[in-house]
């Protein structure tokens, strides 16, 4: 490996660790995965860190998926948990945190174009009520473990589910 590549990647891991700012919204700890190498969809999870007034995370969007949504699981009738497209979106508390995470809410990227390389980064684009686009680079981390910030693990097929609201 070359002393060049490993000064380009070192320098990738720090830009890339670094938390993203809009206004009074932090982004921490952000990280993007599919279930497969060949899977069609993927999820964003990461921590909203919110110094300000109250906000709203209203949308999500990507260059990499055609379709991306914001959602979360919720326990159906038979016990079983699925999960729902938020159309309203998630409400971020004033001085508070907002997890998005593995088994509770997310980023949804349906139709993928490309597959999620361990190692690549996604653009994303949140959208928030008040203090509008927030543009963040999401390192994909396909190793990454339940627990390891996460909630639990998360099964990224999904069935005929992008109509359907909370």
């Amino acid at each position: 490996m070359s002393f060049t590549f490993r000064t380009l990647a070192a320098t990738a891991a720090i830009v890339f660790a670094m938390p993203a700012f809009a206004g009074s919204i932090e982004i921490a700890d952000p990280y993007a995965r599919s279930a497969a190498p060949t899977a069609k969809t993927g999820a964003a999870f990461m921590q909203i860190v919110n110094h300000g007034e109250a906000d709203r995370l209203i949308n999500a969007a990507s260059p990499a998926a055609d379709l991306v949504q914001l959602h979360t699981h919720v326990e159906g009738d038979d016990g079983v948990m699925k999960m729902m497209h938020v159309e309203e979106g998630f409400d971020l508390p004033a001085e508070g945190t907002l997890s998005l995470e593995r088994g509770g809410k997310h980023v949804m990227m349906m139709g993928l174009t490309s597959p999620l390389e361990q190692g690549a980064t996604v653009s994303v684009t949140l959208t928030f009520e008040k203090a509008g686009d927030l543009v963040v680079e999401i390192p994909v981390d396909l190793e990454r473990m339940p627990g390891d910030g996460a909630k639990m693990d998360h099964d990224m097929e999904h069935g005929d589910h992008a109509g359907k609201s909370e």
